[in-house]
């Protein structure tokens, strides 16, 4: 087939990418310092992007709304993770309410 050759070669360039961005943190970690200003924009901006994945895969579904039951069960376990509720309660919370709304027919 003529698409194995460039499925293989994206694949390790993306692996040999991938590991020499994770060995970059450890080689430079000593010798680049951010100031405290970048540091609070970097942590900001990963709490943003967790946001959003967290927001685009509890609202949407093929390319169009995911229903009220998904977003309901994600925002119960958002509730229980804000006050502290341990991990498991949180997941099993979160799926117990979109099961529940589910079976009462809500979609």
């Amino acid at each position: 087939m003529t698409g194995e050759p460039v499925t293989i070669a994206a694949i390790l360039v993306l692996a040999v990418g991938t590991y020499a961005f994770r060995l970059a943190g450890p080689l430079l970690h000593g010798r680049v310092e951010l100031s405290a200003r970048v540091r609070q924009l970097l942590s900001t901006g990963a709490a943003v992007l967790l946001v959003a994945l967290a927001a685009t895969a509890a609202l949407t579904e093929a390319q169009g709304f995911a229903h009220w039951a998904r977003p309901a069960g994600v925002l119960a376990g958002g509730v229980l993770a804000w006050r502290r509720a341990p991990f498991v309660v949180v997941v099993i919370a979160a799926a117990a309410t979109t099961a529940l709304l589910r079976c009462a027919g809500v979609p």
